[in-house]
């Protein structure tokens, strides 16, 4: 089969399209995916640089969330049949063009997605709902400030919370992105680059929001605090910014603010049943079509590199995806 490998530490240019064997035939509760479609995220990019806080030893092959076709089952598996349409989650492994996943780990792609977006669904919507539902404890009718809302975890984060009933301030730093966060449902989209605290005071009619979501950080965290009502909720999800921010905590003291730190990985580690039902649940929202992943970049397997590059210079708004040469057939396979 074909694959991308990360043959050593550094950026997108380290990957190198190469032909190897075959995964080894699927294990015990494992089934092997011919995959079709697969998500590009910044983690593949930390993985490739080596500053992720999994660190693989190169040569590996990188990508963690995929779509494509069952064409073996392990002993044991009993919830997929060759030739099911299936969504998969890898450790690593996932940009390549066959691949071997846990059973637990798949779910069957529901009929309100296509294979392109099945492919970048699982690690965005899974972040967004237990950020959201479960760490920020949201409400129907809260204000919600979601930075980097034109990100992939920022559209998904924009959907789930006006399915739950939220009212949705969302930054970005263009208008072409400010527009997309609009036309994937969010209330307001404001400018962040020069300071959005007034912004959002007039918004909420001076009172605050309810929760931020930041995947941002440094001083966009910093600032953020001073957007949360009593009682608030600042979610950190990571450091795009450029590092974490030092928090003030007369700020948390004096709002009796909430600072919560949300890693899915950590979620799916220690409890993998609710991380279960998470995913069960936003398949339901998709198959109402509630959820649906925006795609801007589609690029093929062998244009990886590119692919990356396009998350590293913020070209994306929402997902990218690598699709494989031949698109996403049913498999032809021997029963």
């Amino acid at each position: 089969m074909k694959a991308m490998i990360c043959e050593r530490f550094g950026g997108p240019e380290v990957l190198a399209e190469r032909d190897v064997n075959d995964p080894a035939p699927p294990g015990p509760g494992e089934i092997q995916v011919r995959i079709a479609a697969r998500g590009v995220q910044y983690v593949d990019v930390l993985m490739l640089a080596g500053t992720y806080q999994f660190r693989p030893e190169p040569p590996f092959i990188p990508g963690g969330e995929a779509a494509g076709y069952v064409v073996a089952a392990g002993p044991g598996v009993t919830g997929f049949a060759i030739g099911d349409a299936v969504m998969s989650r890898h450790g690593l492994g996932a940009f390549a063009e066959l691949a071997n996943a846990k059973a637990v780990l798949c779910d069957k792609m529901p009929t309100g997605l296509t294979m392109a977006q099945a492919g970048v669904f699982r690690g965005a919507y899974t972040t967004a709902y237990h950020a959201l539902l479960q760490r920020g404890r949201l409400k129907a009718g809260e204000w919600v400030l979601i930075h980097g809302a034109a990100g992939g975890i920022g559209i998904a984060a924009i959907q789930v919370a006006k399915a739950f009933g939220a009212k949705v301030i969302a930054t970005a730093g263009s208008d072409l992105k400010r527009s997309a966060c609009l036309e994937e449902g969010a209330d307001h989209a404001i400018d962040y680059r020069s300071g959005f605290v007034d912004a959002v005071k007039a918004l909420t009619g001076g009172r605050g929001v309810d929760i931020v979501y930041d995947p941002i950080g440094d001083k966009v965290a910093e600032e953020s605090l001073r957007c949360l009502a009593w009682g608030g909720r600042l979610l950190i999800l990571g450091f795009l910014g450029g590092g974490p921010t030092n928090i003030r905590s007369n700020y948390l003291l004096i709002k009796g603010i909430d600072v919560v730190g949300v890693r899915i990985g950590g979620l799916n580690e220690a409890d993998p049943t609710l991380a279960g039902a998470n995913m069960r649940a936003l398949l339901a929202l998709a198959e109402q079509g509630k959820l649906k992943p925006r795609i801007s970049h589609s690029f093929r397997l062998n244009r990886a590199a590119n692919a990356l590059q396009a998350v590293i210079d913020r070209a994306v708004i929402g997902k990218a995806v690598l699709l494989s040469d031949a698109g996403a057939p049913a498999p032809a396979v021997a029963r």
